[in-house]
């Protein structure tokens, strides 16, 4: 019998900490932003890569809290069980399919972390390796990968147990739904999701779902595609597959740095995509014809990409992905007509296929073996008839809850409800009331009684919107009295500064001080002065700032990097004194005061930080401040020492001499 319950997997894990209280209103610099393309790109990709970008993650905060202390930790799992799989989901971080053991065999089909460690990779910071992730939304991974979703049971075919997982995605404005099932006697996990658009307009839309395989030299990926997009996180290229330029890309540990391998299926294709082992066996993922695209994406065998491995989880411990996703590439967002409603199935499951003819070196051979063993796992016929069943119980009403999301859903309902409009969600996709928090309380009273409370207790907000419609909702709140609080214009702000009023959002922020001194309001007006270029001003304000609330982390941190780029290191060490060695020893704060360091010429100072092997847990993907502080810090001590200047054969001669240690080597490129 298939069954569905609530487990808990305990793994040493990090804690995630609390999330950023400050809005994140920096235009975030894109690291999937295509910068050059090959003639051969197709036109539909390199426009659809420039269409539905976003400039940062409002409404969401940011998840930087977290650290490198693991701690075992019991996460809450729902099990999906038949005779043949057991399928694992880690309910509070996004749902993701964390386990998909193949029971007759004891075979792990998936790669599974054996630590929860957060590194700077996602559009909330905050991203972790290991399992299936459901991306949703926008480029950059989904805004709930370390956060809880609804998580339901349901009762689907011929009585067999549905989990379904919800939310309401904010910067789309989209409901979504996963309905996983294991029925009896299918060697398969079947996932069907579906997205809305309950909106009149068009909507920028995007889908991956990232599943991380185990790395090993005989590991070969397969795809129905004889050519693939190539991204190296600058240029966009099309190569033949498997071999180009004398390197078989089809094995992911022939590649030298980090990559993405957007396979080019064909239309009329089935959609598909396997790693295999030197026996033939491996995981599959298949899906009806809308999850279109499959790509794999490897950290490269290169110093940096190695660093990148061994930071995500244990040394020794290595994998690659293997994705599917709505567009040919990762690069895209697709529009989504007004009113639309998009659907697909999913299944995972263990392929066995001839293994001479998987390892052949004639490409269509090998990919001929794998689709024979995937038509033998899973006619197409019958997942057709699988997405038609679970299709007609995608109505159906959860039988239980296991798990509340985000409070935002249910804030939605209230509003439209409050503006005569339509119902967002699904038929029967409970976004209830009792899912409502502190977060949301303050636009509650915002619908229910016409103004936001003004908080006496002057504490950063918590819950930040950015939809027109409250927007508008404020501005006219605070033409009465009632509605004139710093908290309201303070909120004002950030929305006019997200829709592009700059002058707005300035004029907000200063009354929001008149109401109250904040340091929320003045950090506000330091990035408007930032952005103006303004940089002594902007420093200026975040001292102040930090002057009243010097416990805030992450308020620090920015203040550090204002007083840099307004070119007053002096400024910065001086405050620095000024921390507690809770706060000072960070490795962000580490770093910054390394950076003022070589800027006054201590290099002594600047030896420290690399001597204490200085660990940053939140170094960004694809920033390479490490590695830049160690080259700047040898081109100036050596300038200093020999009485030479900068120039192309002295950084030529530090690059040649003074490799960067594996520690602090993040590079993606070159």
């Amino acid at each position: 019998m298939s069954e569905l319950r609530i487990e808990s997997w305990t793994m040493p894990a990090a804690s995630l900490g609390a999330e950023n209280p400050l809005p994140p209103l920096r235009d975030e610099a894109d690291l999937h932003a295509v910068k050059t393309a090959s003639p051969d790109a197709p036109r539909e990709i390199l426009e659809n890569s420039a269409y539905g970008r976003v400039r940062n993650i409002l409404p969401y905060t940011l998840q930087d809290g977290y650290d490198r202390e693991r701690r075992p930790r019991a996460f809450r799992v729902a099990v999906l069980e038949n005779h043949i799989l057991r399928a694992t989901f880690l309910l509070e971080m996004g749902g993701r399919l964390w386990s998909l053991l193949h029971k007759p065999s004891g075979r792990e089909l998936l790669y599974v972390n054996p630590v929860f460690q957060p590194a700077n990779l996602a559009l909330r910071n905050a991203w972790f390796s290991g399992g299936v992730e459901w991306n949703i939304g926008t480029i950059g991974h989904s805004p709930f990968t370390c956060s809880p979703l609804f998580a339901a049971r349901v009762e689907g075919p011929d009585g067999a147990p549905i989990l379904r997982l919800y939310e309401w995605e904010r910067i789309r404005q989209v409901p979504f739904q996963i309905d996983a099932c294991l029925p009896d006697g299918s060697p398969v996990l079947l996932v069907r999701v579906r997205i809305a658009n309950p909106h009149d307009r068009v909507t920028p839309m995007y889908w991956w779902s990232n599943i991380a395989a185990p790395e090993t030299p005989s590991t070969r990926v397969l795809a129905p595609a004889d050519w693939a997009f190539r991204f190296t996180y600058d240029a966009l290229d099309v190569i033949p597959v498997p071999v180009y330029d004398g390197v078989d890309h089809s094995y992911p540990t022939h590649i030298g740095r980090a990559t993405d391998f957007f396979f080019d299926v064909p239309r009329g294709r089935r959609p598909w995509i396997a790693a295999l082992d030197e026996a033939g066996k491996g995981l599959a993922q298949t899906s009806t014809a809308r999850l279109r695209g499959r790509k794999l994406f490897v950290w490269g065998q290169g110093p940096g990409g190695q660093t990148w491995q061994r930071f995500l989880s244990r040394p020794d411990e290595a994998y690659f992905e293997i994705q599917a996703g709505l567009a040919q590439t990762q690069l895209e967002h697709l529009p989504m007509p007004a009113g639309a409603e998009w659907s697909w199935l999913e299944a995972y499951g263990l392929l066995e296929a001839d293994p001479d003819a998987v390892q052949s070196g004639d490409w269509p051979t090998a990919q001929r073996a794998a689709n024979q063993a995937l038509d033998r796992l899973i006619p197409p016929a019958t997942l057709a008839d699988a997405e038609r069943r679970l299709a007609a119980f995608a109505d159906e009403p959860p039988v239980e809850i296991f798990q509340r999301g985000s409070g935002w859903g249910a804030l939605e309902a209230l509003r439209r409800r409050a503006d005569g409009q339509p119902p967002f969600a699904f038929p029967r996709l409970p976004f209830d009331e009792d899912s409502l928090g502190p977060d949301q309380a303050p636009w509650v009273a915002l619908l229910r009684e016409g103004a936001l409370p003004d908080d006496p207790t002057l504490d950063a907000p918590a819950g930040y919107l950015v939809q027109d419609e409250w927007r508008v909702r404020l501005e006219e709140s605070v033409q009465t009295a009632r509605g004139r609080n710093w908290l309201a214009w303070l909120h004002l702000g950030v929305m006019r500064h997200h829709a592009g009023h700059r002058a707005g959002a300035a004029e907000a922020w200063r009354r929001s001080l008149a109401e109250a001194a904040t340091p929320w309001a003045l950090r506000n007006l330091a990035i408007l002065a930032g952005e103006e270029g303004q940089t002594d001003e902007a420093a200026d304000r975040y001292v102040e700032a930090m002057d009243m609330q010097p416990a805030s982390v992450p308020l620090i941190i920015e203040c550090g990097q204002a007083l840099l780029d307004a070119g007053q290191p002096r400024r910065w060490r001086d405050l620095l004194v000024t921390l507690p060695p809770s706060q000072r020893d960070l490795g962000r704060v580490r770093l910054l005061e390394a950076q003022a360091a070589l800027a006054l010429g201590d290099f002594d100072a600047v030896a420290a930080f690399f001597d204490d092997q200085v660990v940053l847990p939140d170094q960004r993907e694809g920033r390479t401040s490490l590695s830049d502080l160690w080259f700047a810090y040898h081109e100036q001590r050596l300038s200093a020492e020999r009485g030479r200047p900068v120039d192309d054969e002295l950084r030529a001669y530090v690059h040649r001499e003074y490799p960067v240690p594996a520690a602090f080597d993040f590079r993606m490129k070159g």
